[in-house]
């Protein structure tokens, strides 16, 4: 058994997944549209090349998303990024934060040298840690 994270994108996965791809070093593994599905000609006209599945890897993780039009942001769940250095936290947050809402800025704690929470420009919310040794 394994547990993944799914997140429905307001018509933005391709966007993201390209740019995690891009910053976070992921690893797109598949995407998927609705016009490859079986029935394509039900799809309503424009929503062909919207993605009904993709799966990219960041860090050891996979995450699937979809294009769904009236998409939520998340709330109250974080993908959670455990980085190597106080400056890859630091490079991650910034390219995160750009165009995103910040909950709490990137910061020391007692548990990490590095901390932030916040949400992408995309919807995805996000927790950064570069722990205490």
């Amino acid at each position: 058994m394994k547990l993944h994270v799914y997140v429905n994108y307001k018509e933005t996965c391709r966007e993201a997944f390209q740019f995690y791809e891009k910053n976070l070093g992921g690893r797109i593994m598949s995407i998927t549209t609705f016009g490859e599905m079986p029935h394509a000609g039900d799809i309503a006209k424009g929503r062909e090349d919207k993605i009904i599945h993709g799966r990219i890897e960041i860090g050891g993780m996979v995450l699937m998303g979809a294009d769904i039009p009236h998409a939520e942001p998340m709330r109250s769940a974080y993908l959670t990024l455990t980085l190597d250095s106080a400056e890859e936290a630091e490079r991650i947050y910034a390219l995160l934060a750009d165009g995103g809402e910040i909950f709490a800025k990137i910061q020391q704690t007692p548990f990490a040298s590095r901390y932030a929470v916040l949400r992408d420009r995309f919807g995805t919310s996000w927790m950064l840690l570069h722990e205490n040794k």
